[in-house]
């Protein structure tokens, strides 16, 4: 028998693993416990075994898990209208990952400028230190040679300005342009805000030149930064925008969310799932809903991120050879170090039972569970402040 992994080992990961968690603690298969400020990457919204999640997944899959696209799926139309009362959005599309709403973000602005006359349009302006998946084609909007390489030639149609600059974008506009594609915070990038002005002037310049403007949200919708979707804080609003991760709780649930003018080319063959919204998935995304969008939880969300970035801010200034910065929006938060690697700290902080997650930048992403109450914030920054002491050069 070969001695090569029997699961490919396409990750570096961690000597841990969980078998357990509840809210915003884990448990692994030694019995230690953990403080999950990385949500599995931001994915579990609700902390871990949200009772009003459980008992909807359990519900639902003693009923029907799985019937396909080629039928209506009831639990697909409450989501989408959900989704389409809280945003922009008339319509939506549903899929099992960010990387799938990526590319059907992308399908919908390409197909946008064939169904209006414009073919030659087919080009979207990206950003530098984007991250938009790991398919072909969001591997070439996000445009990253550490991702790219060993898998080229990149997918075609796709030019890149640096992420803030509205003169270089206006400037790369062109007659084969179809949209512009952001996150309105980079998170893999390194967790940078884009300014407002910024996310306003991407939407005049859609505007001023018949282009779409697309947003990639997956990693900062669904509450994440103390509204529902990031861009709200700009009172801007997009054409077509893709949601994931946090959208299931943890299920596997991706969405492409677009206005009525944009998908006009997405109709019945354009596009397709086959897994994509079934009844599962819908049973966890909206009971996920239900929660995020009820009375007063988004601001305590807020106010939740306001009292972890003050503490952030006084570690900054307490320990400043080792944090150069404290970068975010809401609870997606992020310290770009200094005099160390990032991937040391978060080695350090994992030993000292706090999970984060690494960003580019060199910055230790901090990501806690939207429920996240004051008692895990205080114990988190208790152990943020050892162990930067400890790493301090």
């Amino acid at each position: 028998m070969s001695e090569f992994p029997v699961v490919m080992p396409t990750y570096g990961r961690a000597d841990v693993a969980f078998e357990r968690g509840e809210g915003a603690y884990l448990w692994s298969t030694d019995g230690r416990r953990y403080l999950d400020f990385g949500s599995g990457v931001a994915v579990t919204a609700l902390g871990h075994a949200h009772p009003r999640l459980v008992a909807a997944l359990q519900a639902q899959a003693a009923k029907l898990w799985h019937t396909s696209n080629l039928y209506r799926v009831p639990g697909q139309e409450r989501v989408a209208r959900k989704l389409v009362e809280s945003t922009f959005a008339d319509t939506v599309f549903f899929c099992n990952s960010g990387a799938e709403a990526m590319e059907c973000t992308i399908k919908t602005v390409r197909k946008y400028q064939y169904e209006t006359g414009h073919p030659e349009r087919w080009r979207i302006i990206c950003v530098t230190g984007a991250f938009h998946g790991r398919t072909l084609a969001t591997l070439a909007a996000g445009g990253q040679e550490k991702h790219l390489k060993g898998f080229g030639p990149a997918v075609e149609g796709f030019d890149h300005v640096p992420y803030g600059n509205l003169n270089a974008l206006r400037a790369a506009i062109g007659p084969e342009t179809a949209g512009i594609l952001v996150e309105p915070v980079q998170g893999e990038g390194g967790i940078l805000p884009a300014a407002p002005e910024y996310l306003r002037g991407l939407r005049a310049a859609a505007d001023e030149f018949g282009l779409l403007l697309a947003f990639d949200e997956v990693q900062t919708g669904i509450g994440r930064t103390g509204r529902l979707f990031a861009h709200q804080h700009a009172g801007v609003t997009p054409d077509v925008m893709a949601a994931a991760k946090g959208l299931g709780g943890g299920f596997p649930v991706g969405a492409c969310l677009a206005t009525a003018k944009a998908a006009v080319g997405m109709t019945a063959g354009a596009h397709g799932s086959t897994f994509g919204g079934n009844p599962l998935a819908m049973a966890a995304a909206e009971a996920v809903l239900e929660v995020v969008t009820g009375a007063g939880f988004l601001d305590g969300v807020a106010e939740a991120a306001g009292r972890l970035r003050a503490g952030l801010d006084r570690l900054a200034a307490a320990h400043s050879t080792v944090v150069e910065e404290v970068r975010g929006l809401g609870l997606m938060l992020g310290l770009r170090c200094r005099g160390v690697a990032n991937a040391a700290v978060q080695a350090r902080l994992l030993s000292a039972g706090l999970l984060t997650v690494a960003a580019g930048d060199n910055v230790v992403r901090l990501l806690p569970p939207l429920i996240v109450g004051e008692a895990e914030i205080g114990e988190a920054l208790a152990i943020l402040d050892r162990t930067l002491a400890e790493v301090a050069p």
